[in-house]
């Protein structure tokens, strides 16, 4: 997770930024990534039964190529009801027209931009009345602030723009080659609080100049995410809002791929699961009040996903997080919420580990246990823990925090 990595230029993605004065102050709330000659795209969701205006936007686009992503802070656009998404029919004809005109003064053959081709990312409080005008009154000031070539600085400016209460900005990227052709994979996220993965987690969105068809990319996506970003877990709470996207500029001009089992693309598939992954770690790193950065690894299980079961109930477990913020080594609470998980294994049969000190074997406590070295180890910011079932031969590893005071007072006083 090396801090900020230099983000530079990636060809046919442009990127904007201001302030509509969302949080009441100047800070940028309103971020537009605009691709001038259009990108393929596919996009993972949340898998809740109640979803923000902007997903239901998202999901009823057909179009095959994407010219435009807005997204806004301070608003969910959850349970907004007519309202919420009539105001995304509106401000999408605004983004159109000003784009329109946008490519009328720049390109040499300039194409009309529509209104459904234009997704959108929200995150915020759920249930407030959309900010339709600030956000409209906004779009021509970040259109005529686009600038086509990109640098750190405003890569780091779009993931300032796009947080919460996240504490810092999310960015990753990997270079890579599709046969021949050196390709880019930038990435940038924001995710703090309500952070439980199904399917999709937080808001994470992926630009890479390679040409791959929203096909491809939205197959390679899903496989990703497995044990990227639905590998953590801040607090247990799946969001309204959950959006992963990756977009597909296709100026790097590699040779046509079809198939994600296509040996040209296995370089590219590895770049994009460490970038997922990096945003992935910086997510839960960053979670709301986190002092802890926590893997959990389930080992030798009977399927895959009675492992990740095992792991995320260790994970979600108020109980195992509030120990590990004491740095105490509470091993009962462990096996507690393993036990709790809804997975068959023997007790007698099971070998734990908090970092390399192993403190059961066969289910008991080993003889020679000292549970001051254990403490001693809690005591540092990164942390594994890691269960053994011995029924098995599957694994799977998740990633989570501790929760703290200060975890309940941004959540007690997130709307004061």
């Amino acid at each position: 997770m090396a801090d900020f990595q230099d983000l530079d230029h990636i060809d046919g993605v442009s990127v904007s930024t201001t302030s509509a004065n969302l949080y009441n102050n100047d800070r940028d709330d309103l971020v537009l990534f605009y691709f001038r000659h259009g990108a393929e795209h596919a996009s993972v969701y949340t898998q809740s039964q109640v979803v923000s205006e902007n997903i239901k936007w998202n999901k009823k686009l057909k179009t095959k190529k994407i010219r435009a992503l807005l997204v806004n802070t301070r608003n969910a656009n959850a349970l907004t009801g007519k309202k919420g998404y009539e105001a995304l029919t509106e401000i999408s004809e605004e983004i159109a027209s000003n784009l329109t005109k946008k490519q009328k003064e720049d390109e040499e053959y300039p194409k009309k931009v529509k209104p459904n081709e234009v997704l959108f990312g929200c995150t915020g409080t759920i249930g407030e009345v959309f900010p339709k005008e600030k956000i409209k009154s906004s779009i021509r000031n970040l259109v005529d602030k686009i600038k086509y070539t990109q640098n750190k600085y405003l890569w780091i400016k779009a993931a300032m723009g796009i947080l919460t209460t996240d504490l810092k900005p999310k960015l990753a990227m990997e270079e890579c080659n599709i046969g021949n052709t050196k390709v880019k994979i930038y990435g940038l996220a924001k995710g703090s609080g309500m952070i439980f993965p199904n399917m999709g987690t937080t808001l994470a969105y992926i630009f890479t100049d390679a040409d791959l068809n929203s096909n491809v990319l939205k197959k390679i996506l899903k496989k990703n995410i497995q044990n990227t970003f639905n590998a953590i877990s801040c607090d247990g709470d799946t969001s309204t809002n959950d959006m992963v996207t990756i977009f597909s500029t296709g100026k790097a001009k590699n040779k046509s791929i079809n198939n994600t089992n296509d040996i040209k693309l296995k370089d590219f598939d590895l770049a994009l699961n460490n970038v997922l992954l990096n945003l992935a770690k910086r997510v839960v790193s960053d979670g709301e009040g986190a002092t802890k950065f926590i893997k959990i690894n389930s080992l030798k299980c009977s399927s895959e996903s009675d492992a990740k079961k095992i792991s995320f109930s260790i994970a979600n477990s108020p109980l195992v997080k509030t120990a590990i913020t004491g740095e105490d080594p509470n091993w009962g609470r462990i096996l507690m919420a393993a036990g709790k998980a809804g997975v068959e294994f023997e007790i007698d049969r099971v070998n734990l580990f908090i970092g390399e000190f192993k403190i059961l074997d066969k289910g008991q406590l080993i003889k020679n246990y000292i549970e001051k070295d254990v403490a001693d180890y809690m005591k540092q910011a990164n942390l594994e823990i890691s269960i053994e079932i011995n029924n098995g031969n599957k694994s799977f590893t998740c990633y989570t925090m501790d929760f703290t005071q200060k975890y309940i007072s941004i959540n007690s006083d997130y709307r004061s």
